[in-house]
């Protein structure tokens, strides 16, 4: 049976938004094809007909992850000051912490992209500068190439503090180091607007 060029690419996005998901949760070396394909209702079989390569559906759905945070999260946000508040404080919540497959993939994937594929990396890049872009858009509305490198010391901040959080067995102390993250987050912005 033969199926239309639409269904081919709904089937794709499908296959890209699902594999996004997983990637998140068992990291790239430990999602393989029939796994990723699977999630989205098909056979392994079927994988060569919508991807070249196991690493083509990584860096696509990489991409994917990226633009989707910044159209869901970042984008939506007020503009300003307020607007970067507000995503902190929704970056640095325990539900975005603990729901790591709906989570962010700059800290869920950061370490295994760094190891990755040009393509991969280059895929992250991309969706990185135009999460950094925004927020110095937000810090520096005048002059945004002004606060590029705040920007970019912010996300890893955040980035980092969030792995970390995930990662620590301890709750309390979890949630402590969440609650802190927004408070350095805040005062990082706070310092940007004295400059």
């Amino acid at each position: 049976m033969r199926y239309t060029k639409e269904h081919k690419q709904q089937t794709r996005q499908r296959i890209i938004a699902t594999a996004g998901r997983r990637l998140k949760r068992n990291g790239i070396d430990g999602s393989g094809v029939a796994t990723l394909m699977k999630d989205a209702g098909l056979t392994s079989g079927t994988f060569y007909a919508y991807f070249a390569s196991k690493d083509e559906l990584v860096a696509t759905a990489v991409a994917d992850q990226m633009r989707a945070q910044h159209a869901n999260i970042v984008a939506q946000a007020p503009p300003g000051r307020a607007g970067l508040e507000q995503i902190v404080r929704w970056y640095f919540s325990t539900e975005q912490r603990d729901s790591v497959e709906d989570g962010c993939p700059n800290a869920a994937l950061l370490d295994e992209i760094g190891r990755a594929t040009d393509p991969t990396r280059q895929a992250y890049t991309d969706g990185a500068l135009v999460l950094i872009d925004d927020f110095a858009a937000r810090l520096a509305p005048h002059d945004p190439p002004s606060a590029r490198l705040k920007a970019l010391s912010l996300l890893g901040m955040m980035a980092g503090t969030l792995q970390l959080s995930r990662a620590l067995t301890d709750r309390q102390l979890a949630d402590q180091l969440l609650e802190q993250g927004v408070r350095t987050a805040l005062a990082l912005l706070d310092a940007e607007q004295h400059n």
